[in-house]
Parts: C-alpha cells; sequence; structure tokens
C-alpha cells in the first residue's frame, strides 16, 4: 500500500472539507444525486469515446498501481543479474535455462530466453528494446484516460452547474427557492473540480512516475544481460548497474 496516496486523499478531501465547515457551511449541501450523475456520468462517458476499449480497460488494471505500486527493487534486480552472470560465467549460458523456469517476471524470462538462444548482443537490445517501447505507449496511452477525466470533468460540472440554472430560472415565481436553488447548482462544478484536481490529474501524474521507473528497472535488465552477452566480468557488472539505483 502506498501510504502516500492514502494520505494524500484524506488531507486533500479533510481539508476542503474542513475548510467549508470552519466557514459555517453543512456537508449536507454536498450532496445533490443530479449533480453526481451529471458529472460522473459525463465525464466517463467523454472518455468511453476518446480511448479504444482496450485502452480503457487497461487504464482500469493500472488504477490499483496508485494504491499498490509494483515493485521497482533495483538492488535485488542487480544481485539476481550478477547471480546470472556468475553462473553464466562458469557454468556457461545454457544453464541460464533453469532460471527462465523460476523467473516470474515475463521481460525478464524473455531476456534471459534470448540470452540462452545465443543471439548476438546487438539483436537482444533490439529486441527488448522495441518491447520496451511497446510497453512504455502502451501504459501512457492508459495513463492519457486518466488526463482526459481530468480535462472534461471540470467543463461537464459547469454544464451541470448551468443546466441546474436553468431549472431554477423556470421557477422565478418562488424567489424564496432561488437561493438553495443557485447553491445546489454550483455543487455540479465542485463534483467536476474535485474530480478533476483531487483524483483524475494526481492520479495520472503517480502512474506516469510509477511507468518510468518501470522503464528505468527494464533498462537495468537489459543492460545487464547485454553484459553478460559479452562475457563481461560480475564485478564490473555490478558496478556498472549501481549507476541506475542513483536518483
Amino acid at each position: 500500500m502506498d501510504i502516500l496516496t492514502l494520505t494524500g486523499l484524506i488531507v486533500g478531501f479533510g481539508g476542503i472539507i474542513g475548510g467549508m465547515l470552519l466557514e459555517g457551511g453543512h456537508l449536507i449541501s454536498l450532496v445533490n444525486a443530479p449533480a453526481f450523475f451529471i458529472v460522473f456520468g459525463g465525464t466517463i462517458g467523454a472518455v468511453l469515446i476518446q480511448a479504444p476499449m482496450d485502452v480503457f480497460k487497461r487504464s482500469l488494471g493500472l488504477a490499483k498501481w496508485v494504491f499498490v505500486p509494483p515493485p521497482a527493487a533495483m538492488e535485488e534486480t542487480i544481485e539476481k543479474i550478477v547471480g546470472w552472470s556468475n553462473i553464466a560465467r562458469k557454468e556457461g549460458l545454457l544453464r541460464l535455462e533453469d532460471q527462465i523456469q523460476q523467473e516470474p517476471d515475463p521481460f525478464a524470462s524473455k531476456a534471459l530466453q534470448l540470452l540462452v538462444d545465443g543471439k548476438e548482443p546487438e539483436e537482444i537490445r533490439h529486441i527488448l528494446e522495441m518491447d520496451m517501447t511497446i510497453l512504455e505507449e502502451t501504459s501512457m496511452q492508459a495513463v492519457s484516460v486518466y488526463e482526459g477525466m481530468g480535462g472534461y470533468a471540470p467543463t461537464i460540472g459547469i454544464i451541470g452547474a448551468v443546466l441546474a440554472l436553468i431549472h431554477v430560472m423556470g421557477n422565478l415565481a418562488d424567489p424564496s427557492a432561488l437561493g438553495g436553488g443557485i447553491a445546489a447548482a454550483f455543487v455540479a462544478t465542485i463534483y467536476g473540480l474535485l474530480l478533476a484536481n483531487v483524483i483524475c490529474l494526481p492520479m495520472a501524474n503517480k502512474l506516469k512516475s510509477i511507468i518510468k521507473k518501470q522503464i528505468r528497472l527494464s533498462e537495468l535488465l537489459v543492460e545487464g544481460v547485454i553484459a553478460i552477452a559479452h562475457g563481461e566480468n560480475p564485478r564490473n557488472i555490478e558496478s556498472r548497474l549501481q549507476g541506475f539505483t542513483q536518483n
């Protein structure tokens, strides 16, 4: 669990709601079912128009990364690569075939398979970098779904407010209801701004950061496997890969 995400949500919503209460507002004034359906339904509808189904499904899968990001253990990966290097140096590349079955990461497993198959180092690099590029592009397309929601939500919130104001103006015969009706109209705008600026856009930026770490980990794997293919000394490989751990 990413404690910063949970803390951010609590502090963000807590600060907004707490500030409203300090000003004498009431939580019940923020509860408006029509505004909710307009903003959330309209935003999801706009995103469904924007994104192909496979991209939308992938974005749903990435959402869990905001709370439980995938591991990006650089030091552990370096130790694993050095271990592969020692096996290859002492027993030959074919002995790494046993490691393929034990490797849970599909990218690392593919890298090892290419190594065992005796591919040339530059060919290995080309194949793995192509996979990395495709992975990064598809992941960023999924992130764009949340960026799109962050862009659409405030505008749809304004649409909701305008629709509510139209309804209010149609009942001018009852002046006593104008104040409450106008106040309720702006709830849709609040929903839109909250959805965009406290949820969707922060999620998109968090996912971008996680994806960059995953790509960096993949780059480390590529460099390590290429070094093994060249027959470099395990100590030299470890020393070179330590550069990836620098922030």
